[in-house]
């Protein structure tokens, strides 16, 4: 089992950038693939990045694709999705997720999650 917390969420201006922290507890960490997912009012929750359990392999979802990274450090239990050019549209709750097995980008495959962290992007 794993848990997670993610931090590093705010107020910022289209065009600024944002980076997003995830901590993750357990020792087997390096053994879950992990993604962030975000979820706007009124709206379903939508895949935004993955990585594989080694870093080897990252996904995005088209519309953040260029502007947003992930990263993952297995040695330090973190994962971080670096944020650029920011729009209004990216604005939601962002959520840090723990998968097993191969990297997905489908929210059915995530087992864990965590609290979630505010972004809200002004015009």
């Amino acid at each position: 089992q794993v848990q997670l917390v993610e931090s590093g969420g705010g107020l910022v201006q289209a065009g600024d950038s944002l980076r997003l922290s995830c901590a993750a507890s357990g020792r087997t960490f390096s053994s879950y693939a992990m993604g962030w997912f975000r979820q706007a009012p009124g709206k379903e929750r939508e895949f935004v990045a993955a990585i594989s359990f080694s870093g080897a392999r990252t996904y995005y979802a088209d519309s953040v694709k260029g502007r947003f990274t992930i990263s993952r450090n297995n040695a330090k239990n973190t994962v971080v999705l670096q944020m650029n050019s920011v729009k209004p549209e990216d604005t939601a709750v962002y959520y840090c997720a723990a998968a097993r097995g191969v990297v997905s980008t489908s929210i059915s495959e995530y087992a864990y999650w965590g609290q979630g962290t505010q972004v809200t992007v002004s015009s």
